[in-house]
Order: structure tokens, then sequence, then C-alpha cells
């Protein structure tokens, strides 16, 4: 949890402001209420706009989540391995606060999230049975690979250059140039001064809508696998009543602990949902086909680095833009949606970093995690399907939510890991949505690093009641919509922020060589000196 009883530091700027509550907040407040309302009483009307925004928006801009999430991604490895990569997130004396490890750690327990759980079978298994653009044959050896290979491009190094240009952006504008923790104050070098006028603003409120959507899709998820979860261990039916149940249950939970600051709670969840994840990854590497998924994951990795690029920019100018939109637009959508929530968080826990090996442990390390994580849970569903007459891919057609599920219940003691996944996802569903309504909080209290009570309650509110009313208007297909097109606006934001941040970086440089010139000229004695 991010506040001021957390473990993670604090954000020290010397500009912190008073927390006032500006146009930001009365904005979003307003136009959240009324999507709630509009969701709540003109249900049908909101899925048929939805709907047709959705096509516009993909049929339309889809190719520019694509550009710009791979011209981040070059930037940034051209930013390691500069000149640049040697500049400090903060001060140039000052150091990391934790020790590679300990960051790294923190980084997986805060990102890993729901997503674990809910796409970490369905989405390999899905693509066995539809294989991605047609590049094979359904439930084929061929098809096995594509479809690992497609996951490691959905989960890799794409999502995380957009949390990383976030992280390192927050955390030079506010360690290094003193300002506050705003992502309006990101484009002070693109804008100047219009960054505190209507401009800035926008842009804040942008950010505000792009976090509260990704959240809610993240809670939508969370409780559609938990009611898979109960259904299969207690037979409790998967309907609308009990996934609201399940959010309000929640939201009353992570609210509660955003108000109260319970660091020493969070902090357990934290580190007890990486324990019991851990547990599970162990249990089926070991129970499940090992040999099987070790040679999996050589082909597909290599199949994955040989096509990148073409993966990277591969369109919808000859069809498959139902496909997109269900995994890589929406996926990409979804990763720009959390960046400031990922963004604010890397920033706080990476102070005084080498804008390199922030990069390099940003990028590296959380996409191997979950490359091997996709691997041995969907390798092991793609084998019982493929070598022992499994149904999965025929249940998780029936129901995506039901693909974890499915695969332990061909292991031993499937009872005690459905419970374990259960837990884990709720512990991911609490400490991530506590950790985004305090950043909710926090962007519209003028960048205010403890925001008022009340106002962490009614964005814990609005966040519940918005899930709420998406799963009620549509379920799943609801919630990938309005995340697809909330994020579009914010999609350019991150472009601009990117172009923002490397004028910054290069303005900085100029004016460091030019005070070192102007010491070293100073120092140098003059020639032909003569005494008077």
């Amino acid at each position: 949890m991010l506040d001021e009883a957390s473990d993670v530091p604090e954000i020290d700027s010397p500009s912190r402001s008073s927390g006032r509550l500006g146009s930001v907040f009365w904005t979003s407040v307003g136009v959240s209420a009324v999507f709630v309302v509009w969701a709540v009483f003109f249900t049908e009307n909101l899925s048929t706009v939805t709907t047709a925004s959705l096509n516009w928006v993909t049929g339309t801009f889809g190719w520019l989540y694509l550009v710009v999430s791979l011209g981040i991604l070059i930037f940034l490895v051209f930013l390691a391995f500069s000149p640049f990569g040697d500049t400090r997130l903060g001060k140039d004396d000052d150091r990391p606060e934790f020790g590679t490890i300990t960051w790294l750690a923190m980084i997986l327990s805060a990102v890993m999230g729901i997503g674990l759980v809910s796409y970490g079978v369905a989405e390999p298994i899905s693509h066995l049975a539809t294989p991605p653009h047609g590049l094979a044959a359904p439930n084929t050896p061929e098809a096995a690979v594509r479809a690992l290979q497609y996951s490691y491009f959905d989960w890799g190094l794409h999502a995380w250059a957009i949390f990383a240009v976030f992280g390192l952006a927050i955390a030079y504008s506010t360690y290094r140039k003193g300002r506050r923790t705003l992502v309006s104050q990101l484009f002070v070098p693109l804008l100047g001064d219009r960054v505190n006028g209507p401009i800035g603003k926008t842009i804040d409120v942008l950010a505000v809508f792009a976090t509260l959507f990704g959240t809610t899709t993240s809670l939508g998820l969370g409780a559609l696998q938990v009611n898979n979860g109960l259904a299969s261990l207690f037979g409790i039916p998967v309907t609308n009543v009990t996934q609201v149940l399940i959010i309000a249950a929640v939201t009353a939970v992570f609210t509660m602990s955003a108000v109260t600051g319970v660091s020493k709670g969070i902090k357990f969840l934290s580190q007890g949902s990486v324990v019991l994840a851990v547990a599970l990854f162990v249990f089926m590497l070991v129970v499940g086909p090992t040999v099987f998924i070790a040679n999996l994951y050589i082909e597909a990795l290599g199949t994955w680095a040989t096509d990148f690029f073409r993966m990277s920019l591969q369109g919808t100018a000859f069809g498959g833009l139902e496909w997109m939109q269900w995994w890589t637009y929406f996926m990409l959508a979804w990763w720009v949606s959390w960046g400031a929530f990922v963004g604010v968080f890397l920033a706080r826990i990476s102070k005084g970093r080498t804008i390199r090996g922030f990069i390099m442990g940003v990028l590296v390390v959380p996409s191997v995690v979950f490359f091997t994580w996709f691997t041995v849970f969907g390798g092991t569903a793609i084998h019982i399907d493929m070598f022992e007459g499994g149904d999965i891919a025929q249940r998780t057609a029936q129901d995506i939510n039901s693909a974890f599920f499915a695969t332990l219940e061909h292991f031993p003691l499937s009872t005690v890991t459905s419970a374990i996944a259960i837990l884990l996802v709720v512990m991911f569903f609490v400490s991530g949505a506590d950790a985004n309504t305090f950043v909710l909080g926090m962007m519209t209290s003028d960048g205010h690093l403890a925001p008022r009570r009340w106002v962490l309650i009614l964005w814990g509110a609005l966040t519940g009641l918005t899930a709420v009313a998406l799963m009620l208007g549509g379920g799943l297909n609801a919630l990938q919509n309005t995340v697809i097109v909330a994020s579009l606006p914010f999609l350019i934001i991150i472009a601009g922020l990117a172009v923002s941040f490397w004028m910054e970086l290069i303005a900085d440089r100029r004016a460091d060589l030019t005070n070192r010139n102007a010491a070293a000229f100073l120092k140098t004695p003059l020639e032909g000196k003569t005494d008077v």
C-alpha cells in the first residue's frame, strides 16, 4: 500500500501541495458518478455506445497501440545503452534504498496481480484451440508453440515498457526536478507553465479515468475468478449476484485498508501473495509434465524472439480485428490504463537507481517471470488437452474464467490448490486495489501524498460501483470494451510524456556540460598573466 505508514518510502518532493481539491477532483468525481448512473439506469444504451466506440477505436487507431508501445520499448533500450543510462533518479550522490533482490521482489509483488490466475491458463489454451491470425491448425504442436509465443507477447516487454517509461519520468521529475507527483508535471519540458492550466488539468483527469477503468477491469476479473473457484469447490453458482457480493466485500476491505493505513496488513498480503504464488508454481512444476514444459518453453521462446518485430507491428489490414480486440488490443489498453499507478509505485521504490539499472530491472526480470508462469500453467493445460484427452479448451471457451481451476482438477490435492488459487486472487485483489485507491486520491488531491480519508473512501466506493455497473452491464465484454475506449486518450499522453522526458534529459545534459565547461574555465590559470 502506498501511504504514510507504508514501508515503501514517500517521494520527497520539496514542492508538496496542501492537497487542495480543485477542478481535477470535482470533474473526475462528477463524470465518474454520471458514468455509474448511466451504466445502472441505461445499461443497454451503455453497451451499444461502448461497443460502437470499441469498433471505431480499434478499427481506426488499433495500429497506434502497436506503434506507441514498440516505440517506447525501443526508446528505453536506447536510453539504457546510451550515456544517459548513468543518470541517477535523484541527486548525483543518491543511492538506492533497497537492495536489487528486494527491489525486484517489491516490483513483482505489486504488479503480478490477478492476471496470473485469470490468464495464466486461459490465454495459452484459448490460442491452442484458436491459433492467432490463423498461423497454425488448431490443437497441433505448432499451435501449442504459437499459443505461448503470443502469450509472451501480451504479457512481456511491451507491457513493462509502458510501466517503465512512466516510472522513469515520474521518478526523474519528482526526485531530480522537485515537482509534484502528477502526470501533468511530466509535461513541463514540453508545455511549460501551461501544465498548471486547463491543458494540465485535462491530462490529470484523463490519468484518473485510465487508472479507474484499469482498476475496475481487475476487480471484475477478480470477482469472476473467485466466483468460478467457489463454484469449483463448493458448488456456489456463477451469477451476477455472487459476483456483486464479492466485489462489494473486497471493495470494503481495500477501502478500509487505504483509509486506516494498515501497512503491516498490506505488507503481509504482498509478501504472502508471492509465497503462495511460488508454492503453487513449484507444485505444478513438480506434478506436471516437467520435461514437456521445458522443451515447449525453449521452442516458444525461440519463436517469440524470431517473430518479435512481426508480432509487434501485426495489424488488421486483412482481417482479425475481433481477435485483436479480445487479446492484443485489450492487453495493451490494460497496460496503458495501469501506467500511472504502476509508474508511481516504481518511482517510489527506485530513488537513487540509475536509468540503466531501472530499465534493465523493470523490463527483463518481470518478463522472464511471466513467461515462466505462463509456460508452466499454460503448457500443462496444453499437455492435458493434447495428450490426456482433456477438455480444458472446451471449458475455457464456455467460460474463460474456469480455465485455471479446470487445470488444477487434473492433479492431486485439487481442493487445496484451488483454495490457494482463490486466496491468491483475493490477496492480489485487495493489495492492488488498495494501492490504486491511494493513487486516485493522490492524483485528485493536487499530488498530495496523504489524501484525505473521505477522498479515499469516495474513490474506493466509486471504483467498486463502477466495477459492479460494468459487470451487470455485460460482464467481461463490458470491462474489456470500456478499458480499451478509455485508454486511447491516455495512450497519446504516454507518447507525449516519453517525448517530454527525452527533451528534459537532453536539456539537462547540455546544462550540465555547460556548467562543467564553465567550472573548468574558471579553474584554468590565465595564459600570459603578468604582475602589475
